[in-house]
């Protein structure tokens, strides 16, 4: 089953054509949904209305160098690594559900428009099961064990939100269907294969025709916000933030008078505030 290719039996009810036409429809709306989530929500308009203040703010002028240098830090770790998560279980779930995501998405590509009839290279047919497998595996575990924790979102399992778990259950639904329909086929099922394939087809079309309603758009502003805040931090501007004061510092203590007052000349250190337990939360 794992490796055979689970397209080559689809043209005995739809042409290649009609696949192909449905796998570039989707394509569509996915761009389309997620302009029209920037016009409506006007995220972009935000974004470079905050870049502008913080160019205004900053204290240096940060070389093509040096962006570009932070340009590959920010795929390396907030796109590829998945490293604001400092919750060390939610990361995995979110790398598993991502690249599994991706991996399944490339190789249903690839078998829809260059294997449409036959059998493809090993390689493919395995990428899709595996990409489907890890696309269950991280979402099935954020859905039951982190969603579920009170230091997380402490939803019951059972609690659905159409808006708000849209994404996820579409994505659940979409990689269980095809793994079903791939099973089946594989050992004759039938009318039943014939079933969870329309399914798969319905989860996926549900996937990313709702793009404007679910967090589908998020993975597309994600590097753009995470590349802006490390030009922020390297340029001085601070996304707009008050600088970082020594409370000891005379001067800083002259601008602000309640602080020798309430806490006295030398202030004490006050801690590791939120650092000083292992993060729990995403």
């Amino acid at each position: 089953m794992i490796t055979s290719n689970p397209i080559a039996d689809v043209p005995a009810f739809i042409s290649p054509m009609a696949m192909q036409i449905y796998v570039i429809a989707m394509a569509i709306m996915v761009v389309g949904g997620t302009l029209l989530d920037v016009i409506h929500k006007k995220s972009a308009k935000y974004f470079f209305e905050n870049a502008k203040k913080a160019e205004a703010n900053r204290k240096r002028e940060v070389s093509s160098g040096e962006k570009m240098g932070l340009a590959v830090a920010t795929v390396a770790n907030e796109v590829l690594t998945s490293s604001e998560f400092c919750n060390p279980i939610r990361r995995m779930s979110h790398l598993l559900t991502m690249y599994g995501f991706v991996i399944f998405i490339l190789s249903t590509a690839v078998l829809v428009f260059g294997y449409p009839t036959g059998e493809a290279p090993t390689i493919w047919p395995l990428l899709w099961h595996l990409g489907a497998i890890s696309l269950a595996v991280g979402g099935y575990w954020f859905w039951f064990f982190i969603r579920v924790d009170v230091a997380a979102e402490g939803k019951r399992w059972y609690e659905v939100s159409l808006r708000g778990d849209l994404f996820i259950l579409s994505l659940l639904a979409t990689s269980t269907f095809a793994l079903i329909w791939s099973y089946l086929a594989s050992a004759g099922g039938g009318a039943w294969a014939g079933v969870f394939f329309w399914l798969f087809v319905l989860a996926a079309t549900t996937l990313f025709s709702t793009v404007l309603w679910s967090k589908f758009a998020h993975m597309f502003f994600k590097p753009a916000a995470a590349f802006q805040k490390r030009i922020t931090k390297a340029d001085g501007s601070r996304e707009n933030l008050p600088t970082d004061y020594d409370l000891t510092d005379p001067a800083v203590q002259a601008k602000f008078p309640d602080i020798p007052e309430y806490m006295g000349k030398n202030p004490p250190n006050m801690g590791l505030g939120i650092k000083r337990e292992a993060p729990r939360h995403y």
